[in-house]
């Protein structure tokens, strides 16, 4: 038997790659584009199909809670929104499987490219720490989540923003309503969810908390409507959310929202999913320990 490949890091890749990654992952340039000038900065082995290859998410070897495991009930469900949305919407919905007494409410919001296996672990270790988790795919009025990260990302694109926004504010509404809920209701996103995450907090006085890991900042001008708390991560590297935050800092500290901001050293955009060399193992590890401990400060006190 050979032995396992080694597992890369973002330090195997130039800083240029990981950039242009990001631009890909995010529809600023497409993969002939990444093809064409993550060439001209790697040497050796490694081939610009390769690095791409190798910075594509490998959902089985990272998975922290099996979909099966016994201490939780999962199950995808199906929901109204609203006649501004596109009206339905279907979710991963995961709790314990005994729990004692009503537990708090998350809302999971994945990145751009859907509901996938990732995102639906997240929704499990939630659970396995004594939350209800409910995370919504946004691409189910587009026949949902395709199996696929490239072909997720392209679906995406041909979404309404506004309708999709509308239908997390339903996914939420609807949340809060679950049966053993406790009656409060947090949110947690990923780079598009974290912009999300922040954008529901606008939008709804009655949340109780939320957290944006390397999100876009909602308009300054919607800032002081946010009344919940807000946990926000930011990476080292991330040019295009970083630019964003000096404003957004300072519409918070100018509306009073109470809410605390964490930097992670050495960090790229995305580094809590360990599903891809992005990862930043004991970044990850805290600021996924900050969020839980500001739900149980916020959800469970």
């Amino acid at each position: 038997m050979s032995d396992p490949k080694p597992k890369l890091t973002s330090a195997d890749f130039p800083p240029e790659v990981l950039s242009l990654f990001d631009k890909f992952v995010h529809g600023s340039i497409d993969r002939r584009g990444f093809l064409k000038e993550a060439s001209r900065f790697l040497v050796g082995a490694m081939t610009a199909a390769g690095a791409l290859e190798a910075l594509t998410p490998d959902f089985a070897s990272a998975q922290v809670v099996p979909p099966g495991d016994k201490r939780l009930a999962t199950a995808y469900v199906e929901f109204e929104t609203s006649p501004q949305g596109y009206g339905k919407a279907r979710g991963y919905l995961a709790r314990p499987a005994k729990a004692a007494g009503k537990l708090p409410v998350v809302l999971v919001v994945h990145e751009n490219r859907g509901l996938n296996p990732h995102i639906e672990d997240i929704a499990r270790r939630l659970a396995l720490d004594n939350h209800i988790a409910l995370a919504p795919d946004a691409l189910f009025p587009l026949g949902g989540y395709p199996g696929n990260e490239d072909a997720a990302r392209e679906k995406f694109k041909e979404l309404d923003p506004a309708k999709t926004r509308e239908d997390f504010v339903g996914a939420a509404r609807y949340a809060r309503k679950l049966e053993g809920g406790n009656g409060r209701l947090g949110v947690v996103g990923f780079c598009y969810g974290g912009g999300m995450a922040s954008f529901l907090a606008t939008r709804l006085p009655d949340l109780d908390a939320a957290v944006s890991f390397y999100g876009s900042a909602p308009d300054s001008a919607e800032v002081p409507k946010i009344k919940a708390p807000l946990q926000i991560h930011l990476a080292a590297t991330d040019e295009r959310i970083n630019a964003q935050w000096p404003d957004f800092e300072k519409a918070l500290k100018a509306a009073q929202v109470r809410h605390e901001a964490h930097h992670y050293p050495g960090t790229q955009h995305g580094f809590n999913n360990d599903t891809t060399p992005r990862h930043d193992a004991a970044a990850a590890k805290l600021a996924w320990r900050r969020t839980l401990d500001f739900f149980g400060k916020h959800l469970k006190a």
